[in-house]
C-alpha cells in the first residue's frame, strides 16, 4: 500500500548547478504532493549566480511553487549555533506548512524533524542518476550528460572561457 498523497512539500537546495539528479528528485516530490516548493537558497560568494539558478529551476518545472531565497544563513550547522532555529524561521517565511521534506541527504531526517514533517529520501547513493553537482562543477565535459539542456550553455560558455585562457 502507498503512502496517502501529502498536501505540500519542500524541496531546498543550492542547485549549482540544476543536474538532472535534482531534476529527479523535483519530479519525485511534484508526484508524491499536491503543491511543492522547492526552495533555491543562493549566497552572493557563490561561483554560479543566484538569480540564473533560480531561472533555471523555476523554467524547468512551472508546476512547482520556486522561491529563490537569499537570506545570508548558514549553509551548515557547524556554521552557527543557532543553525537549526534560524532555518526553522527562514523556511516558514518562504514556504507554507510543510507535510513531507524530500532530500537526496543525510540531514533530510533532522530537517523534516524540526519542520514537524515526514521525510523521504530520494536516491541517497545516486543510484538512479549518478552524479553530483560538485562534479559538474569540476569537470562540466567529462559529466555532461547529467547537465540539464537549459543549462548546458552556461557551462558552454564556461569551458570556451577554459579554453581562451
Amino acid at each position: 500500500m502507498s503512502e496517502p498523497r501529502a498536501a505540500h512539500g519542500l524541496i531546498l537546495g543550492k542547485f549549482m548547478p540544476l543536474t538532472l539528479g535534482h531534476c529527479y528528485l523535483i519530479e519525485t516530490g511534484l508526484r508524491a504532493v499536491d503543491q511543492l516548493t522547492v526552495l533555491v537558497c543562493t549566497l552572493k560568494r557563490e561561483p554560479i549566480d543566484g538569480q540564473l539558478r533560480y531561472a533555471w529551476v523555476r523554467d524547468a518545472f512551472p508546476t512547482a511553487r520556486v522561491v529563490h531565497v537569499t537570506d545570508e544563513v548558514p549553509s551548515y550547522p557547524h556554521e552557527h549555533p543557532d543553525f537549526w532555529p534560524i532555518w526553522r524561521e527562514l523556511i516558514g517565511r518562504y514556504a507554507p506548512p510543510v507535510d513531507v521534506v524530500f532530500t537526496s541527504e543525510q540531514y533530510g531526517d533532522r530537517l523534516a524533524s524540526e519542520l514537524g514533517a515526514r521525510h523521504v529520501l530520494v536516491d541517497l547513493e545516486r543510484r538512479t542518476v549518478t552524479i553530483s553537482a560538485s562534479l559538474v562543477r569540476a569537470n562540466p565535459r567529462a559529466y555532461w550528460q547529467y547537465i540539464p539542456e537549459r543549462v548546458q550553455p552556461y557551462f558552454a560558455a564556461v569551458l570556451q572561457q577554459q579554453e581562451l585562457k
